[in-house]
């Protein structure tokens, strides 16, 4: 079964199901149930066709989800970049932007630099 172009899997429930779709959390998804008169525990290979239909009619109006939900946060993004907010310029240079510190456990960010101190001795050569 797709739904706003994702695969969703069948062997999970309703609620649990619609999680996969970006943008959709579990307070969203119970709530988008709850709006299209589905039972929650059901299971998403158990709903039909016309419930699944009124799932996506809901998605479309109500909820921005996957491709246009990130668009939306990537000209977020490039506009704090433009004004050159605080934020933005954190992401220009690829560092934590939200207050975390830096001077340790900034590894994935910073692309796992690892630069370790020697004993500060240079080896002496084997003449």
């Amino acid at each position: 079964m797709r739904v706003a172009g994702v695969n969703i899997p069948d062997n999970k429930k309703a609620h649990i199901a619609l999680r996969y779709i970006y943008g959709v959390g579990p307070v969203n998804a119970i709530h988008i149930l709850k709006a299209s008169h589905i039972d929650t525990e059901k299971h998403a290979k158990d709903l039909t066709p016309e419930e699944v239909n009124k799932i996506q009619s809901y998605l479309e109006k109500h909820i921005k989800v996957e491709g246009e939900l990130r668009q939306v946060i990537r000209q977020n993004i490039n506009r704090l970049k433009d004004i050159k907010a605080y934020r933005g310029i954190r992401h220009l240079r690829r560092l934590p932007v939200r207050g975390q510190r830096t001077k340790t456990n900034s590894r994935t960010v910073r692309g796992n630099v690892r630069k370790t101190a020697g004993s500060g001795k240079r080896k002496v050569e084997l003449k």
